[in-house]
């Protein structure tokens, strides 16, 4: 794919930006010149979780079409000023988001953090962010406190639906179609994890049907040991809480043991790229055969979608302005269009001087039909409403693909 403006040089163009800004007449707020605003991130571009990166690379594509097309005014960018993004590489590690963190914002002079990744890494940072009155904005982690707890952290919002919420979508649907399922669940031992859980059993009629669970921590090789224990309870129900890795790794473990339950997967690890990726290393499409999840946002991988204008964008973008060599069907890089178009949206909302002030203020006020994720699906947030998505779908893959199995689910 050509590619205009590289994607991977993320941290090479905010320095072009940042020096054109400079030689700029600034403005009183940070990051903001009129020339260039320079925001920025952390991301695991490397470790147990870089499945993640292609979400900071899908959020650079956009800004970088952001960046050579004309708005509604004429100007490139957004009031005629361009979007320069940072983005560090934490290695999913809370103790590196601390101090790169407190890098982008005493060093780099950022205006905001914008999509940051992982629970454990932006609540680790939620504080000090807030504290200096600094937005952390459409986090990327649905951790249910991102949208409770925003009288505590006014600083702080997030963007996808909740894990709770995805929880109670899965135990409803069991609730429904099988009550007296045995369910065993594999989860990521941490606050990621625990929030999927809690959303789970809050829904679960019968709790006693839960035969067994097992954690892993994120820094683990396999979970081999794990899902042997789950099958050995006898469960028929096999509830995957994971990240991609190792949802990948639970599927072709599970099937290579010869446990056949039925399948439920966090929407996190159960994109088509992923179940492709399991039905290849489990070879056989029998592994991934049945998955129940529930989806938000539009999915590269699945060929009815194509169609869709905000699908027709997508790879457009892509063919211009992503990574070369990109797989395209992964949608961790529409996630990250998805969530930079919000931003670009609320920056517009924020007036053609933002301030850090305006910003939030344009965050808590969306009212966005947003084209990458579904349709009738809106980006919509109030000051004391701070879940910008609350609705989703449950489908179930097969064939190579997803079918939906529900309509419109409310989650908040």
């Amino acid at each position: 794919m050509k590619k205009l403006v590289p994607a991977v040089a993320i941290v090479a163009a905010a320095s072009v930006f940042g020096l054109s800004g400079a030689l700029a007449t600034p403005t009183s707020t940070p990051g903001v010149t009129q020339t260039s605003i320079k925001i920025g991130a952390t991301f695991p571009l490397s470790g147990p979780a870089s499945s993640y990166a292609p979400i900071a690379r899908g959020m650079s594509a956009y800004f970088s079409w952001i960046n050579t097309r004309r708005g509604k005014d004429g100007k490139r960018g957004v009031h005629g000023r361009l979007i320069s993004f940072k983005v560090l590489d934490d290695g999913y590690n809370p103790a590196n988001t601390v101090q790169l963190t407190r890098q982008l914002v005493e060093q780099d002079k950022v205006f905001a953090l914008v999509g940051g990744l992982g629970t454990e890494p932006q609540t680790a940072v939620r504080g000090y962010l807030n504290q200096s009155k600094v937005p952390q904005l459409f986090v990327s982690t649905g951790a249910t406190t991102w949208g409770r707890d925003y009288k505590k952290y006014p600083w702080t919002i997030g963007w996808q639906p909740d894990y709770q919420a995805e929880g109670k979508a899965y135990a409803e649907y069991i609730n429904q179609h099988n009550a007296n399922a045995k369910i065993a669940i594999l989860f990521q031992n941490d606050d990621y994890g625990k929030d999927y859980i809690t959303g789970f059993k809050s829904a679960l009629k019968n709790k006693a049907q839960i035969v067994g669970e097992e954690g892993y921590e994120v820094t683990t090789a396999t979970v081999a040991s794990q899902v042997a224990k789950l099958k050995g309870t006898k469960a028929d129900t096999f509830v995957i809480l994971a990240t991609p890795k190792f949802t990948i790794q639970a599927l072709v473990i599970a099937y290579k043991l010869g446990w056949n339950p039925a399948l439920f997967v966090n929407s996190v690890g159960a994109a088509d790229y992923y179940l492709t990726l399991a039905a290849g290393a489990a070879g056989s499409s029998a592994a991934v055969n049945g998955v129940i999840t529930d989806n938000y946002i539009l999915d590269p991988g699945d060929p009815s979608q194509r169609k869709l204008a905000g699908m027709k964008l997508y790879f457009r973008l892509m063919g211009k302005f992503g990574p070369s060599g990109a797989n395209v069907q992964d949608i961790n890089y529409l996630y990250g269009m998805a969530k930079a178009h919000t931003f670009i949206t609320a920056l517009y909302q924020a007036g053609k001087n933002p301030t850090r002030d305006s910003i939030m203020r344009a965050a808590t006020h969306l009212n966005e039909s947003n084209p990458f994720v579904l349709p009738k699906v809106k980006v919509k947030t109030t000051p004391g409403k701070r879940f910008p998505i609350c609705k989703m779908r449950l489908y179930r893959y097969g064939g190579g693909h997803y079918s939906s199995i529900s309509g419109l689910l409310k989650g908040c």
